[in-house]
Parts: C-alpha cells; sequence; structure tokens
C-alpha cells in the first residue's frame, strides 16, 4: 500500500469510526483494530494500543454532543469511567502478557458473539 493510499484510508476509516462510535456507541475497537491488522499490518498489541488511544478524543467529542442536548448520565458515566479505567490497566497488563495470536483469538471469539447477540436481538424485537 503507497503512503497517499494508507493515508486515504486511515482517514477514511477514521471518519467512518468516528461516525460508528457516535451513532452506535461503538466504533474504536469494532473496526479501527481489525482494519489496523490486516490492511496496515499492525501486531495486535500495537492495534490495540492505537484503538485505545483513538477512543478518548472520539468518545469526548460524541459525549459533549449528546451532553448538549441533555443526553446521558454524567454521574455514573464518570464512576464508570472511573472504574473502567482501572479496568483497562489490567487488561492492558494481561494483553501484554498473552501472545499477539492468542491475543487475536480473544478478539475474534468478542466480535462474533456481540454480532451473534445483536442479530438475535433484532429478531427478537421485530417478534
Amino acid at each position: 500500500m503507497t503512503t497517499l493510499a494508507l493515508l486515504v484510508a486511515l482517514v477514511v476509516v477514521g471518519g467512518a469510526a468516528g461516525v460508528l462510535a457516535g451513532f452506535l456507541g461503538v466504533g474504536g475497537g469494532t473496526l479501527l483494530v481489525p482494519f489496523l491488522v490486516l490492511a496496515v499490518g499492525m501486531t495486535q498489541h500495537e492495534a490495540e494500543a492505537t484503538s485505545l488511544l483513538v477512543i478518548l478524543p472520539t468518545a469526548i467529542a460524541g459525549s459533549i454532543a449528546l451532553r448538549v442536548r441533555g443526553v446521558g448520565d454524567l454521574p455514573a458515566a464518570l464512576g464508570i469511567g472511573l472504574v473502567g479505567a482501572a479496568g483497562a490497566v489490567g487488561g492492558a497488563l494481561l494483553a501484554l502478557a498473552l501472545p499477539g495470536s492468542v491475543l487475536r483469538w480473544f478478539f475474534a471469539v468478542l466480535l462474533a458473539l456481540v454480532g451473534l447477540r445483536l442479530i438475535r436481538d433484532a429478531r427478537i424485537e421485530q417478534a
């Protein structure tokens, strides 16, 4: 992939991740990690670390946009965020202790389970 093509792909995927994050509350991990591994050639560890860095400005921007409109529970979000930050440290240390291939399997299984659950719930809502 040429440098220009990579730059264009990063801008497109980054924009899509931002739209998904704001629209569905997901994006960084579900879109960026596979893209960074498969298209950019990062290791699983590098892709997950990069995705975590991307989440911060994306989450802040989306949260502000929703908060301005009175959506969301700020005290709950701050509490969950503090506990989540502590958990993220533990999770990052665990990820570093695992080989990249094992980490990739865990990530793939997580995406598959989430996808199956979303399909199941959508079908139940339609019935």
